[in-house]
C-alpha cells in the first residue's frame, strides 16, 4: 500500500468542500458521526442551514470549472457509453433541468452512424407524448452533437425491479397503462421502438413511466416492398420471435410482443425466457415456452398469452388489449396536446459545418460548490436519509464517503477489483475498470473518482459506463462487501443491496 508521501501535490484529488466548514467536525475524527443519534445528526444539520458570520466571511470556498453550451450549463456525467455520454445540465435562462446526451461527430462518422442519429433525433421530434423522455432541442459545435433531452429523476424502471423485487398487479397494470399508451402513440406516428425493456424505461419524482432511447427505432416509411422491417435488432431477452428468423417482421407485432414480456417482468420479477445458452434461449423464445406463477390472476395470465403468441398474425394488437377485461380496469387514457406539423428540416443542420448552425462551448469562471451542493451528492450527509428509510437501491452510479487518503482508497479499490476479474486502468485519482469477459451486453465497464471533501475526508464515485445493468447490481455488490473497511460509516443501518434473475 502506498504512503501518503508519494502523492505529488499537483496530483490532488478535486476539491468538492463546503463552502463553510463546521470548526467542531472539522476538528473531530470522521468516525465521530458513528455515535450520533438521529437528534444530535439534525444538530449537526443545523450548522450547515445556520452558519456562524465569521464562517461566511472566511472566504473558505471552494470551486469548480464549468462548461456553458448555448443556453446550458454542463454538470456531472450520468452516463456514458462507446459512443456518447448524458451530462447534467441547466438552462441558465429559466433555471431548468436537462439531460444532453453529448456525441463525438468523428466518432459518430468514423462508426458509420450518421443516419442511426439523424433517425434517433427525427424519432424523438415526432413523438411528443407524456410517457415518452421529450427532445427539446438539438445543437451542434465542430466537434460535438448535443441532444437537450428532458431530465428524469426517478430513475430506471428496472431499478425498482432488481432492488424490491415483483410488483404488485395493480401497480404493474398502473405501468402498463402507460407504456401501452407511449407504444400506441408511437406507432400511430409510424414510429416501432424496436427496443424495449426495462432498462428504457424511467420514472420520474410522480412515478409517471417514461420511454427512452430510440437509437434502434424505425420508421414505417423503412419497411420494404413485403411491408415488413429486416434488420434484426433488440436485447435477446425481450426480442420477438419473428425477429429471431429473420424473415422480416411488423415493427408494431414485435413491439408488443416486447411489451408483454416487460408486463411478465414487473409481476413476476424474473424473465418469462433465460438461459445462459442464446441457442437454447432462441428456442424457448420461439415456442413461446414460459409458464406464468401461481400469483398472477386468471385474468392476468389470459392476457400475457395472448400478447406472447409466437405466431404474430393471431398476436394480439394494441386495439385489442384496450378492450381486455384485465386491462381496462382503472385505465385512462393519456390526455395531452396533439402536436401537428413537426418540421425534420433541421435534421440534417447538425452535420453541417456552417458557422450558422454552430454553437460553441466555452468554460465559464469556476463557480462556488457550497455545502448543499455536496450533501445532494454525498450519501453520509444526504437530507433524505434523515426521513426516508434506507432501500439499498444502487443505480447506474452511487458513491460513499472515506476517511482513508487519496492513496489508500485507489489502492483498495484496485485490490478489491482484481480479484472480481477486472483490468484496472488509473490516471491520477481515476480509475476506469473493465471485466475481462463479456456479458450480455458486452464487456461490464466501470468509472470511479475520488474527490477531496476534507483534508480527512474523500468522496469516491462509481458509475457504470458499458456493460449490462444487472451485471453492475450483482458487481457493486461483490465490490461493497470487498472495500467495506475504507467506507465512513454513519451508524445507519443499510440493507444488503438485492439482486434478482432479471
Amino acid at each position: 500500500m502506498e504512503s501518503r508521501s508519494t502523492v505529488q501535490p499537483r496530483l490532488r484529488p478535486p476539491t468538492l468542500a463546503f463552502a463553510w466548514f463546521p470548526r467542531r467536525l472539522a476538528s473531530s475524527s470522521p468516525h465521530a458521526l458513528s455515535s450520533f443519534s438521529y437528534r444530535r445528526r439534525f444538530s449537526l444539520l443545523a450548522w450547515f442551514f445556520f452558519p456562524r458570520i465569521d464562517d461566511l466571511e472566511s472566504g473558505h470556498q471552494f470551486a469548480r470549472d464549468r462548461t456553458r453550451v448555448g443556453r446550458y450549463e454542463l454538470g456531472r456525467t450520468l452516463g456514458e457509453g462507446s459512443f456518447a455520454k448524458v451530462k447534467f445540465a441547466r438552462n441558465v435562462q429559466t433555471g431548468e433541468n436537462v439531460a444532453i446526451k453529448v456525441l463525438d461527430k468523428n466518432q459518430v462518422l468514423r462508426h458509420k452512424m450518421v443516419e442511426q442519429i439523424k433517425r434517433e433525433i427525427s424519432t424523438m421530434k415526432l413523438i411528443k407524448h407524456p410517457n415518452v423522455v421529450q427532445l427539446y432541442e438539438v445543437m451542434a459545435s465542430k466537434t460535438k452533437i448535443y441532444i437537450v433531452l428532458e431530465f428524469v429523476d426517478g430513475g430506471e424502471l428496472f431499478d425498482k425491479i432488481v432492488n424490491s423485487g415483483r410488483l404488485k398487479e395493480d401497480e404493474a397494470r398502473r405501468y402498463f397503462h402507460q407504456l401501452i399508451n407511449a407504444v400506441d402513440y408511437c406507432h400511430s406516428r409510424g414510429v416501432y421502438h424496436r427496443d424495449l425493456k426495462p432498462e428504457n424505461l424511467l420514472l420520474d419524482s410522480s412515478g409517471t413511466l417514461k420511454i427512452s432511447d430510440f437509437g434502434l427505432s424505425a420508421f414505417a416509411q423503412q419497411v420494404k416492398g413485403d411491408g415488413l422491417l429486416h434488420t434484426a435488432c433488440g436485447t435477446p431477452n425481450y426480442v420477438a420471435p419473428e425477429v429471431l428468423d429473420d424473415k422480416g417482421y411488423d415493427g408494431r407485432a414485435s413491439d408488443i410482443w416486447s411489451c408483454g414480456v416487460i408486463l411478465f417482468v414487473l409481476m413476476a420479477g424474473y424473465l418469462p425466457f433465460d438461459e445462459s445458452n442464446l441457442m437454447a434461449l432462441y428456442k424457448k423464445i420461439c415456442k413461446a415456452k414460459f409458464s406464468s406463477p401461481s400469483w398472477f390472476s386468471s385474468s392476468a395470465k389470459k392476457l400475457i398469452k395472448r400478447i406472447l403468441d409466437p405466431n404474430p398474425l393471431s398476436r394480439i394488437t394494441i386495439a385489442e388489449i384496450l378492450e381486455d377485461e384485465w386491462f381496462k380496469k382503472g385505465y385512462k387514457p393519456a390526455n395531452f396536446e396533439q402536436m401537428e406539423g413537426v418540421s425534420l428540416d433541421d435534421v440534417d443542420a447538425v452535420f453541417n459545418d456552417s458557422q450558422e448552425h454552430l454553437v460553441t462551448e466555452k468554460k465559464e469562471k469556476p463557480e462556488s460548490m457550497n455545502a448543499f451542493a455536496l450533501i445532494s451528492r454525498s450519501e453520509v450527509f444526504n437530507l433524505g436519509n434523515l426521513f426516508e428509510k434506507q432501500t439499498g437501491i444502487v443505480k447506474r452510479e452511487t458513491s460513499f464517503t472515506s476517511p482513508c487518503s487519496p492513496n489508500e482508497i485507489m489502492s483498495k479499490l484496485e485490490e478489491t477489483a482484481k480479484p472480481l476479474g477486472f483490468n484496472v486502468h488509473k490516471h491520477n485519482y481515476k480509475m476506469k475498470l473493465k471485466g475481462d469477459r463479456s456479458g450480455r451486453k458486452g464487456y461490464l465497464s466501470v468509472a470511479t473518482e475520488v474527490f477531496e471533501v476534507a483534508p480527512s475526508l474523500h468522496m469516491v464515485e462509481l458509475r457504470k459506463t458499458g456493460g449490462d445493468t444487472l451485471e453492475f447490481h450483482k458487481f457493486y455488490k461483490k465490490f461493497s462487501t470487498g472495500i467495506k473497511d475504507i467506507v465512513w460509516k454513519t451508524g445507519a443501518t443499510h440493507e444488503e443491496t438485492s439482486s434478482r434473475p432479471i
